[in-house]
């Protein structure tokens, strides 16, 4: 199956194109299902298309948000995602505290934090946890999520959520391939001239990448004209 790709100038215009892509979704998920749980990740263009979420019309009272990936740091640490979704969309939208599901990364026993996380998930999304919508990067070494290359957590496949060891200087805690397979739909946000080589590889379904392991049939590619090639 061909990964279906949309591209645009630059990545503010991905951003915004995200962020009405997301807002459809949420739309078409509340008025269906009475809520839309979404899976957030890190980055300089989703912070970009939170902000401009921030804007779209989106029925915030059935939305939860939930972490893709995090970095073990402590609490307001720079390098947390959770830092930069306060200051991108939380801040700036109607999301009560149990809406928000933030990743247990400060706990002292990480890996009942990653099955409590779990348990997290299942009650926001269901047993088993199908979230409506996943955001995913690509990174320039074909990593997405905290699924990094030679790391453990690529081979989970009995649990959701997972530690992965030191990647960039921090460890991580990360939703695994069968959660991220089951979601309703899969979003790719991919900007910049370094993801170009890896990008092809992902539209090839390259299983020699995490990436290109993801399931595909319910997934698109938004990316500008740098990654694109084009």
């Amino acid at each position: 199956m061909t990964l279906k790709i949309e591209t645009f100038d630059d990545a503010e215009a991905v951003a915004r194109a995200a962020a009405d892509f997301i807002a459809v979704e949420a739309r078409g998920s509340v008025a269906a299902r009475g809520r839309f749980t979404m899976a957030v990740s890190g980055g300089r263009t989703p912070w970009l298309m939170l902000r401009a979420l921030a804007d779209e019309e989106v029925p915030w009272a059935g939305v939860h948000v939930v972490q893709v990936d995090e970095r073990v740091a402590p609490d307001g640490d720079p390098d947390r995602n959770l830092t930069q979704l306060r200051q991108s969309l939380l801040a700036r939208v109607p999301l009560r505290s149990d809406q928000v599901h933030a990743m247990p990364v400060e706990a002292m026993d990480l890996d009942a934090a990653a099955r409590a996380y779990a348990d997290d998930l299942r009650a926001a999304a269901g047993e088993p946890a199908v979230l409506d919508l996943v955001l995913l990067g690509l990174g320039s070494d074909g990593h997405t999520a905290s699924l990094v290359p030679g790391d453990p957590s690529l081979e989970v496949t009995d649990a959701d959520v997972a530690l992965a060891g030191p990647y960039q200087g921090r460890r991580r805690m990360t939703l695994t391939y069968p959660v991220i397979d089951r979601a309703r739909r899969v979003l790719w946000v991919v900007t910049g001239a370094e993801k170009s080589d890896m990008l092809r590889r992902l539209c090839d379904a390259d299983p020699s990448i995490p990436a290109g392991r993801v399931r595909q049939d319910q997934a698109l590619v938004l990316a500008d004209r740098a990654a694109a090639g084009t």
